[in-house]
């Protein structure tokens, strides 16, 4: 139930746009938009669309690019293409893409608009806690980029162009 009424909160928030503008203040200074000083992702474990458990310990030495999205978010719709575009161009050089989905649907649901929209690359359903420990539950599309070490050293908030997420899987692979 706690997860209905919060994806449900978050699903009357984001009506409206399905995303936020960043908050004055809230990138790193002097940086580029949307970059952030490297701290370590929240952990987390997860079920994929089959049901089986992913974390992202599984995922400690490659580039992570993990993505908050939901079906009825047409700015998150929009980005799959570049993200499946990303999988195909980068799975070989130790980079994988990950889909969080914020969607109160069930699995099946998701994996049909997965399948229906080309999407080749891992989608988990993200909970509560997941969404609020990445700050997911203000808005999407909300985009991490996470180094090999397990820390976030870029944050896309609203939809973003994929040359500029590939800039960042760029410097990632070349730390």
């Amino acid at each position: 139930m706690h997860r209905a009424l919060g994806f449900g909160l978050l699903s009357v928030f984001l009506f409206a746009g399905c995303s936020r503008a960043p908050a004055p203040g809230s990138d790193t200074p002097g940086g580029p938009p949307n970059t952030i000083a490297a701290d370590p992702a929240p952990l987390w474990t997860l079920k994929d669309l089959d049901g089986k458990p992913v974390s992202l310990a599984d995922f400690r030495g490659k580039v992570v690019v993990l993505d908050f999205w939901a079906t009825w978010c047409p700015p998150c719709v929009a980005e799959i293409p570049h993200f499946i575009e990303l999988q195909k161009e980068y799975q070989d050089k130790g980079v994988t893409i990950i889909g969080a989905s914020v969607d109160t649907a069930i699995p099946a649901d998701i994996a049909k608009f997965a399948k229906d929209n080309g999407m080749n690359y891992l989608i988990v359903m993200a909970d509560d806690k997941m969404a609020t420990d990445y700050g997911a539950d203000e808005g999407v599309p909300i985009t991490f980029v996470i180094d090999s070490k397990g820390n976030i050293i870029a944050r896309h908030i609203a939809y973003t162009e994929k040359n500029v997420i590939e800039d960042d899987i760029k410097k990632a692979l070349a730390e």
